[in-house]
């Protein structure tokens, strides 16, 4: 459903945006006689050509049939309101229930003039029926929100099928020894066990998040960073899903006392094997699972494909390929720093260099590349495994992660020995590294003459390639990313709409944004004298280092993100 399809729905909506003062009598006149050339609406060649935003036609809507206006990205609408509206319904008349009483039922529309929509839903639902108006988005955003993706049926439809008897059936409630193959595949709460993992993979999650909670079991996705509430599976099931997850895992059903970690490996579509790394936590309502997805065949992701510009490319380029020294990325969990390092590994392994690594947990298999899985169990450390790889005669060192000091002594002793090693810190800025590391305990004068390069980065997401255009943003986001009305002009400001593909969010996929410091003699010298991290970023500053919200701007105008998404990700660094 277009903002409007039809010349006598657009009379009544230019009139009442003119009456509301959202549009002058010059642009009505002038939007009349173009949209008349141009064979398109009045009202969709105001909101296209900037006259009217979608939300002055939303509220046209409204005031003209005298409805309320909602907005459902600001709300939170509960599981029986939602239950109120089945999916195929509200899917298909594309309507959100907003407030449930026990005679009528409040629903968002995007276009309150549809007097067939209203007299079907009163017929379906035997309910009078109260409309609101909300605009396209924000009833695409709560479809997806509410009633999942283009797959999230089939996790109802695995629901509706379950009855507690064949709950019990499934699941061996008492014999924890029994192996988590010997029961039968296809009853229906190991389908829908099975439904929820394969949908998480068809829509690209990273995480799948089943939450206890005091009321409902929850079902979330995180989907480029962000969590998509799912179809909610029946309290009732809660216990059974959570023995299923934990036998498939490895884990003891009978201890639900403490924290327990486990791995599944798995196939989805065509016979494709996945792991997932599962985490078992007690709460007060039960145990909580998340399970991050780790596709290892999946990984092909080239220095361009991250996010680097041409110019950072080049100097990444060149630094990754010095025969010594210390290469650290760093950035809190989750902003993609194994991702950079895997990639800055796949761009220089070939047959003439030794490349080892040691992870916890190896995420990703790479072709010719020796890879060790830490493993506390049998004793085997990062620091453990560093000496013994050292004896192994590597180029390359890649460890996972810098934990403390005895790991931080061997990376550096190494890479005062002639290895180029990688490796990732937690901090929130590249000049911090310097802080983080000699707070370890590692000397000033071993990290200044042992560091070559210290990246700092966090994850955007992109605009959705099949429906992304032009969009300018607002006065207030141009003001707090600072860019000048000059930029703004010769910028190519884009935002996606919401489609199929990107699930109606706008934007499919993330890259990164990066603040690179090369380390130079004075920075060397800076660090040396433990000069405070502000200094040393003054310095960086002078020396050409862009901060994460500049290359988020630069990437903005070039029309690769939105403004909102790099000031959600770059908060606090306003310099």
């Amino acid at each position: 459903m277009g903002i409007i399809t039809v010349a006598e729905k657009d009379d009544y909506l230019v009139d009442m945006l003119a009456d509301l003062g959202f549009v002058t009598p010059d642009q009505v006149a002038q939007a009349r006689q173009e949209a008349q050339a141009a064979g398109v609406g009045v009202v969709d060649y105001m909101v296209a050509n900037k006259m009217a935003r979608p939300a002055d036609v939303t509220q046209a809507k409204a005031a003209h049939f005298g409805a309320e206006v909602v907005h459902l990205s600001a709300i939170k609408i509960e599981d029986d309101v939602i239950a109120a509206i089945p999916r195929h319904i509200a899917k298909k008349y594309r309507v959100v229930p907003v407030f449930k009483s026990e005679s009528s039922l409040t629903v968002a529309l995007a276009d309150p003039s549809d007097i067939a929509t209203a007299d079907a839903l009163n017929h379906l639902l035997h309910t009078e029926v109260i409309v609101q108006v909300a605009s396209e988005a924000d009833i695409e955003g709560a479809l997806g929100k509410y009633y999942g993706g283009r797959d999230a049926g089939l996790i109802g439809d695995a629901i509706q099928k379950l009855t507690q008897s064949e709950v019990e059936i499934a699941l061996p409630q008492t014999d924890v020894t029994k192996s988590k193959d010997s029961v039968d595949a296809d009853a229906p709460l190991i389908k829908l066990v099975n439904q929820i993992i394969i949908d998480a993979f068809k829509m690209h999650a990273s995480d799948i998040h089943l939450e206890p909670l005091s009321k409902r079991f929850r079902l979330r996705y995180r989907i480029d960073g962000m969590m998509h509430e799912m179809k909610n599976p029946p309290k009732r099931l809660q216990s059974a899903i959570i023995a299923r997850l934990k036998i498939q895992s490895n884990m003891s059903i009978a201890e639900h006392r403490v924290p327990q970690d486990g791995r599944i490996q798995t196939t989805v579509g065509g016979g494709k094997m996945i792991d997932l790394r599962v985490s078992c936590l007690p709460t007060n309502h039960g145990e909580s699972i998340v399970m991050r997805i780790l596709d290892k065949e999946g990984l092909r992701v080239g220095l361009a494909e991250l996010g680097f510009l041409t110019d950072d490319q080049a100097v990444i380029e060149k630094l990754i390929g010095l025969p010594d020294g210390l290469f650290l990325v760093t950035g809190p969990t989750g902003s993609g720093k194994t991702t950079t390092l895997y990639s800055c590994l796949h761009f220089i392994n070939r047959p003439d260099r030794k490349i080892i690594t040691v992870e916890d947990p190896v995420e990703y298999v790479l072709a010719g590349i020796n890879q060790v899985q830490v493993s506390e169990a049998v004793g085997l450390t990062f620091s453990g495994a560093l000496r013994s790889i050292l004896r192994q005669a590597p180029n390359i060192i890649m460890i996972g992660e810098i934990r403390d000091l005895e790991t931080a002594s061997i990376a550096i002793n190494a890479s005062l020995t002639g290895h180029l090693v990688f490796s990732t810190l937690h901090t929130n800025d590249a000049p911090g590294a310097v802080t983080r590391l000699i707070d370890i305990g590692v000397k000033p004068f071993l990290v200044a003459s042992s560091t070559r390069s210290l990246m700092a980065q966090r994850l955007v997401r992109k605009i959705c390639k099949k429906c992304g255009g032009p969009s300018m943003p607002s006065e207030a986001e141009l003001k707090a990313l600072g860019i000048e009305s000059e930029a703004a002009k010769s910028a190519t400001f884009r935002k996606g709409k919401g489609c199929d593909n990107c699930s109606n969010t706008g934007c499919r996929g993330r890259m990164g944004i990066f603040e690179i410091f090369v380390i130079d003699d004075e920075a060397r010298k800076l660090i040396y004298d433990k000069v405070p991290t502000s200094v040393l970023r003054v310095r960086a500053r002078e020396m050409g280092m862009r901060t994460l919200r500049e290359d988020g701007i630069r990437k903005v105008l070039a029309g690769m993100t939105t403004p909102e998404e790099v000031i959600r990700a770059t908060v606090g660094d306003d310099e």
